[in-house]
């Protein structure tokens, strides 16, 4: 029943009608807030994450000779994996809990209604340009999460540990493709930000209009949009890789 209500939500979400020149000042905001806010801790995340995989990658491939591998380990453990899902679960803890609260404050301060009697509906007004500014700043995150780490990685590789530089980025280059790597980590990174903003403006939108239904409410946005990333992980993954 939950399912088929979020799922009724969400259609009506995107075929919203909107006033083109009123919306996109309303998108541009809530990129400001979902996006350039989200900056700082995906880049320090992405970096120290970088130098940590690059030196226990070192160490690991120092046990069979291997360490000129370590630019190949190091990029595509970001590219397919490490960034897509960490950056999807550090935007749903922070722009996606933030958006919950925020249009949970909204219903219970009775806004929306306010808006409703001044016939501007709620769905385009403040749900649309908060949903389509999440998925769209998601996968521009997680690029540069992925560049970030690698350029941390390379730190720790070769400027500390003392790894070839040639063999770190030709190794790095010979195995990463566009295609197959790069391409798929950002249809992973779209996927992770259309079930995050789901949750987070269904959430919101639904929640008990008091202080306890919207602590209830940004919980549930938190530990559903990690379980969904998490799962949904898995699953496109077994698809890439053809394992069905």
């Amino acid at each position: 029943m939950r399912v088929g209500h979020a799922s009724l939500f969400l259609w009506s979400v995107i075929t919203s009608r909107m006033p083109i020149r009123r919306f996109f000042p309303l998108l541009a905001e809530q990129l400001y807030r979902t996006g350039v806010l989200s900056l700082l801790i995906t880049v320090l995340s992405g970096f120290f994450i970088g130098m940590v995989v690059s030196l226990q990658g070192f160490h690991t491939l120092q046990k069979f000779s291997a360490e000129q591998a370590l630019g190949k380990l190091l990029a595509l453990s970001v590219v397919r994996e490490l960034g897509p899902v960490i950056t999807a679960l550090l935007f749903s803890g922070r722009a996606g809990s933030a958006l919950t609260a925020e249009i949970g404050l909204m219903s219970t301060t009775d806004q929306l209604s306010a808006m409703r009697m001044l016939g501007v509906h709620p769905l385009w007004r403040v749900v649309a340009p908060r949903f389509w500014a999440g998925v769209i700043a998601l996968p521009l995150l997680t690029i540069i999460f992925d560049v970030v780490a690698i350029y941390g990685g390379s730190l720790v590789g070769v400027d500390w540990l003392g790894v070839d530089t040639g063999a770190f980025w030709s190794g790095m280059k010979s195995v990463v493709h566009f295609g197959d790597d790069v391409v798929n980590g950002i249809i992973k990174s779209l996927v992770f930000a259309f079930l995050t903003l789901w949750i987070a403006v269904y959430q919101g939108y639904f929640c008990e209009p008091n202080a306890k239904g919207m602590s209830i409410a940004t919980t549930k946005t938190v530990v559903y949009s990690a379980l969904a990333i998490l799962c949904f992980d898995f699953i496109l993954t077994a698809l890439i890789m053809g394992g069905w």
